[in-house]
This record gives structure tokens, sequence and C-alpha cells, in this order.
């Protein structure tokens, strides 16, 4: 999606925001985002690595088990 922006876009974004809010807000905005972003990165490593706990909790069933299944089976 920002792929096909280039530097042209950027520009014009840049300036089309320094007209709206002004040079005195534009540092305020920049590091709320800069802000939100670290904490979306930090929210989606820890959810990550919720998965690969999750996954390593998981263990094979032993013979003791498999032998007491039987045998509520039967």
């Amino acid at each position: 999606m920002l792929q096909n922006i280039g530097v042209p876009g950027l520009i014009l974004i840049l300036i089309i925001a320094l007209v709206i809010f002004g040079p005195s807000k534009l540092p305020e905005i920049g590091r709320a985002f800069g802000r939100t972003l670290s904490e979306f990165k930090t929210a989606t490593k820890g959810l990550v690595s919720d998965d690969d706990k999750e996954e390593v909790k998981k263990p094979d069933l032993t013979a003791i088990e498999k032998k007491q299944d039987k045998s509520i089976v039967s």
C-alpha cells in the first residue's frame, strides 16, 4: 500500500499536514504516532510469543496415558 507513494507523495503529505496542524503541533503528533507504533509492535510481539508458549505446553501422550485411554474406551 505505502510502496507506491514515493518521495514526492511524502513531501506533499507533510506540506498538507503542516498547513492543517501548524508547525507547533507537528512534533506532538509525531511523538504520539511513534508511541502508538511502538506499543503496537510490543503487543504483537507478545501475541506471537504467547502462541509459541502454547505450542510448547502441549506434550505428547506417554505410554502410561495411552494405556489409561485404552482402558477407558474398552
